[in-house]
């Protein structure tokens, strides 16, 4: 179908805003990061039963706090206390280790498993990023528990750093690889992204 020329022309300036738009989302998100990576560093070196200390510091910085995270994840997903915590712990790690927003890594989590770790899709991608076994044997070796959250977002987030860097930054296209080639899913994502980080700006 060739069609009207106009339309054509619409069709190209919508795809060019959203591959903008995408690329400037992206470019943001790793500068609100790098900016506040010691705030993060601080916070992940806290134990588990005491997130509060560094709490005014990670949203002063931009990025959210474990606490907040944890709620969001009990009041929009009924994630358990304890699970939640663990999620919101992992995520703020890998989201330090892997320079990436932790607001994308719960927005492809989000869209993943729904935070449900003990998914399993059709193909046999398990936890909650939805890690692929057969595809990433050398980063699954030795692996016990991929419904482990830890040990789930860590592998998932290098993943996901890998295709960053192999398409120079595009976040667009790191997520269609992500995805296996799933059509829309990095518009899913990205926008998923835009909730998580309204709500996490209310928590």
């Amino acid at each position: 179908m060739h069609g009207n020329s106009a339309l054509d022309g619409v069709q190209v300036q919508r795809n060019l805003r959203r591959k903008v738009g995408l690329k400037v989302m992206f470019a943001a998100i790793v500068f609100s990061f790098a900016a506040a990576s010691h705030a993060a560093d601080v916070q992940s070196a806290l134990p588990l039963a005491a997130p509060t200390v560094a709490s005014d510091a990670i949203l002063d910085a931009g990025l959210p706090a474990l606490s907040d995270i944890t709620a969001m994840l009990r009041a929009q997903f009924r994630v358990a206390p304890l699970e939640s915590m663990k999620i919101a712990r992992a995520v703020l790690i890998e989201a330090e280790r892997q320079a990436i927003s932790p607001v994308l890594l719960l927005a492809v989590m989000s869209v993943e498993s729904s935070f449900d770790r003990h998914a399993v899709s059709i193909a046999g991608a398990r936890g909650l990023m939805q890690v692929l076994p057969a595809a990433h044997p050398q980063l699954i070796a030795g692996t016990t528990d991929l419904s482990d959250p830890a040990i789930n977002v860590r592998i998932g987030s290098t993943i996901l750093r890998g295709y960053l860097d192999e398409s120079g930054g595009d976040l667009d296209a790191a997520l269609v690889r992500y995805s296996g080639g799933g059509r829309g899913y990095a518009q899913r994502v990205v926008l998923r992204m835009q909730r998580l980080d309204a709500s996490l700006r209310h928590e």
